[in-house]
């Protein structure tokens, strides 16, 4: 228990939401607690299945979305997605039929962050799953040309997706790891039918989802889409790094069938990995003076290089050329976040330069664990030192815990580290 966790995403032949969640399910997440939060979401015609199917003679799991008939969609119907064989009026009608009959399940951001926040799911788990919504939307709306709050869902608004990417919240909040690695995507070639016609592949939305965030990808010899855009954004929502430690131990490993039939198996195969002493890694430092910019707009930079993967930001006071009082802004990333971090420094400041250094880092053993207290559960995070625990209750989980419960904050604090203390037997 008292191991570093780390999930490794092995997606040699592509990512998608059911695959991700069937890997997931074999590594270990307990189904007890994703079949409780699926009941709880406010949207009906669907149920799951969960069950043991074999793919190039390997033994896997497979988590199926069963929609009804009035809900039901072409997502892993091979000639329906490749075989572009259609006359043109035929294919038009097709779309039209298919659109009017889908048309009241196209639902937009704000819906489905109300169903996400209706539904009984752990802080953590929610905040994975809006994550993950939030990067379909941002990659939805720059193909599309409008506003992220304006874009209505198709494929990934459809019932079979919310369902996919809040069982993979579900079961990511589950296993609680502490890093999660993924070298690269690899994708096939051609073209696939979707709502919109016939598209190249990657489809825009997976393309938007790469280039945001920096996710290294390998093109395969394959004749089809292997990343589908939900797919995508889960990495994109979870990847903390793209290098596995340099000496690791596999501790469980889990493979998630897909339903798609390509030359490559579909699957994804997922590794917890566990790394027993402490690590020396590089991580980078990025920095800029800023003596032009007033404190809200630092504020929200600030919280958007937190929410984009930096390990830390902070500002320090500082005097320029002809003291000037002034603030150096420090992040703290990988240096695959290098990229995305440089450009909200830019787009958020009126920084004109940034510099950067690697810095080699010691990092203790650490892990992420669920509590129950007498007020409900929370976060902590534990990290070992000489053989000794120490216990961080994650602040978001405390503030919760406060404001459901009339408390002050000392008093929450304190509580939750009496109860990660071992009981005296």
């Amino acid at each position: 228990m008292n191991k570093k966790k780390i999930l490794y995403l092995e997606c040699g032949s592509g990512i998608s939401g059911d695959m991700t969640v069937a890997a997931l399910l074999d590594l270990g997440a307990d189904q007890a607690v994703l079949e409780k939060a699926l009941k709880s979401l406010s949207i009906d015609g669907f149920h799951t299945v969960v069950s043991r199917v074999k793919k190039a003679g390997l033994d896997m799991c497979d988590f199926h979305v069963i929609l009804d008939e009035k809900h039901e969609n072409h997502d892993h119907d091979m000639e329906y997605l490749h075989g572009h064989t259609h006359e043109h009026h035929h294919e038009h009608a097709h779309h039209t039929h298919e659109h009017n009959h889908h048309i009241h399940e196209h639902r937009g951001l704000p819906e489905i962050l109300h169903i996400i926040e209706d539904a009984d799911l752990t802080a953590g788990a929610k905040k994975i799953a809006v994550r993950i919504f939030e990067i379909l939307a941002e990659a939805e709306a720059k193909a599309h040309g409008v506003p992220a709050d304006q874009v209505h869902f198709h494929e990934v608004g459809a019932v079979d997706s919310i369902v996919d990417i809040v069982a993979a919240a579900v079961c990511l909040d589950n296993l609680q790891v502490s890093e999660v690695v993924v070298p690269k995507l690899c994708e096939g070639q051609g073209t696939v039918r979707c709502q919109h016609g016939i598209l190249p592949v990657p489809v825009p939305a997976v393309t938007n989802i790469i280039q945001a965030h920096q996710i290294p990808v390998q093109i395969t010899e394959v004749q089809g889409e292997l990343v589908t855009p939900t797919g995508a954004a889960i990495v994109a929502a979870i990847r903390t790094s793209g290098k596995l430690p340099t000496v690791f131990t596999v501790e469980r490993m889990g493979m998630g069938a897909g339903k798609r039939k390509y030359e490559r198996p579909s699957m994804v195969r997922a590794m917890l990995l566990r790394c027993d002493a402490a690590e020396k890694d590089v991580i980078w430092k990025l920095e800029t003076n800023i003596d032009d910019c007033n404190g809200e707009s630092l504020g929200y930079t600030l919280d958007r290089l937190m929410e984009a993967g930096a390990k830390d930001v902070h500002y320090t006071p500082v005097y320029m050329k002809k003291n000037r009082p002034a603030y150096q802004l420090n992040v703290l990333c990988t240096e695959e976040a290098i990229a995305r971090m440089e450009q909200i420094i830019f787009e958020e400041t009126t920084t004109i330069g940034i510099r950067k250094m690697p810095m080699e880092r010691t990092v203790l053993k650490r892990e992420f664990r669920t509590i129950q207290t007498p007020l409900g559960q929370t976060r902590v995070k534990v990290c070992k030192l000489n053989g000794t625990e120490r216990y961080f209750p994650e602040y978001n989980d405390i503030i919760a815990l406060c404001k459901a419960n009339g408390k002050n904050y000392q008093e929450v604090y304190q509580m939750i580290q009496r109860c990660c203390e071992p009981s005296e037997s």
